[in-house]
């Protein structure tokens, strides 16, 4: 069974142009995966030349954007999905990033590094 993990991350840029990097092939393409094409709600994240594909689940400007791994929904009692939400705060402007995720116990560690590494990439191509 998968735990969910949610991480928060301060992310010091406007949530209009960190949702186009979590939205886009193109501003996905600069810290998340080495290519990504899109059919439809069909997400293909391409890496080191293996494609992953992810259903887009739900998807709100500036906000939220959420996906779930195909190869995970012939799994029954699978809920999980991977999600980016954006929080401003309104006193004082500080932008965070949520990162939703499931891993098995044993690979928790190794999920929230992932994240982690791939956040910091992130941050670089906003130029934080």
């Amino acid at each position: 069974m998968k735990n969910k993990i949610e991480l928060e991350y301060s992310i010091n840029s406007s949530p209009k142009i960190l949702y186009t990097r979590l939205s886009t092939p193109s501003g996905l393409s600069e810290w998340f995966a080495d290519d990504i094409n899109i059919q439809g709600d069909t997400y293909t994240f391409i890496w080191e030349g293996n494609g992953q594909q992810a259903k887009l689940l739900n998807k709100k400007d500036n906000l939220l954007i959420r996906f779930k791994w195909i190869e995970d929904e012939d799994e029954d009692e699978d809920d999980s999905f991977f999600e980016f939400k954006i929080r401003k705060d309104e006193l004082t402007g500080d932008v965070a990033l949520i990162v939703t995720d499931f891993a098995e116990d044993d690979e928790k560690e190794d999920t929230v590094d992932l994240w982690d590494t791939q956040i910091s990439k992130l941050k670089h191509t906003i130029g934080l």
